[in-house]
């Protein structure tokens, strides 16, 4: 038997009432991210490509490489991004308050926190000498090109995965982390995997590729939500039989949920990069010197151990790929 009703629910309550924690929370919050509240959406637009995109995208790996050593944060270069952010007091990022292990807000301390703000963390250090002046806008799956392109934020790590379409309209790192695309279901479940859920109804938030791949499968019926953590309120209301996206995701969510499991191998390659906007190419070669760093010092390894040490033992970090030009 998946669970009890009175089960399901309380599950859903506490899910619910710990986004009213985080609403209390100064700054942005989860419940931001979640909208439990139903409200107007943005009239759909389609995003032209961006100043200063390349015109091809060969290989959607490729960044631009860094040039030269990382500068120490006193010996930024004159008139860079990076100058200008570092003149202004702090990074502004585009994040998740609320994918578990990956970047989410502690409902104690109220800070976010993950894999993904680690990262981030660690080109705060650079530019400023200090890990920690980071601005946050909590913003969801679909909001993620959008507020590069119109200068919100500086940078986006949301397990934001690269693609050539992408690349039209906004530029990435190199890539940080490897994920792929797998199911969670209930625990009573007998799929082995997404090919098993025909008939099914499977959640993947809007604009995501997990969502886009969904349509590949004969059968099962999408149903797009606005983020992850609404896929997860609708998988424990019994609304949906399972939520697929990225193996990062998923487990934070089998984490929160005895009742859930994830199963299946991966069935897509999910490289995450940063996310720059597409004219500032200097700040893409620094933020690459950066991960090169963390890489290469066990920054990397020790932020995996501490946040997703639950998919196993830290594998080697993802070899940086370049050769793209402006």
């Amino acid at each position: 038997m998946r669970t009890t009703t009175a089960a399901r629910s309380a599950l859903v309550a506490a899910l619910t009432a710990t986004a009213l924690l985080l609403t209390a929370c100064s700054g942005p919050s989860g419940a931001d991210d979640l909208r439990l509240a139903p409200e107007a959406e943005p009239e759909a637009t389609t995003a032209a490509p961006a100043p200063g995109a390349p015109a091809e995208c060969a290989d959607p790996l490729a960044s631009y490489a860094p040039e030269g050593p990382l500068p120490s944060p006193d010996a930024l270069p004159a008139g860079s991004t990076m100058a200008e952010i570092r003149e202004r007091g702090s990074l502004v990022v585009g994040v998740s308050a609320d994918t578990l292990l990956m970047g989410a807000r502690n409902p104690l301390s109220g800070e976010i926190e993950g894999f993904d703000i680690d990262m981030l963390r660690e080109v705060s250090r650079a530019i400023f000498g200090d890990p920690d002046r980071l601005t946050f806008r909590v913003i969801t799956s679909g909001q993620r090109i959008e507020v590069l392109q119109d200068g919100s934020v500086d940078l986006v790590a949301r397990a934001f995965t690269m693609n050539c379409e992408r690349w039209e309209q906004i530029a990435f790192s190199a890539e940080y982390y490897h994920a792929g695309q797998k199911v969670l279901v209930s625990r009573d479940s007998t799929a082995a995997g997404i090919a098993d859920l025909e008939g099914q109804r499977v959640c993947a938030p809007e604009g995501t590729t997990t969502l886009t791949r969904l349509e590949e499968y004969a059968g099962i019926e999408p149903v797009p939500a606005t983020t992850h953590t609404q896929c997860l309120v609708l998988f424990q209301q019994g609304k949906v039989d399972a939520i697929t996206g990225d193996d990062t995701i998923l487990a934070g969510f089998a984490a929160q949920d005895p009742y859930a499991k994830v199963v299946g191998e991966a069935i897509s390659d999910e490289p995450y990069g940063i996310g720059v906007p597409a004219e500032d190419t200097d700040m893409v070669r620094f933020v690459n010197a950066v991960l090169e760093r963390a890489k290469a010092d066990g920054t990397w390894a020790a932020s995996y151990d501490r946040w997703l040490g639950v998919l196993g033992p830290a594998p080697a970090p993802p070899a940086a790929v370049y050769g793209r030009t402006p």
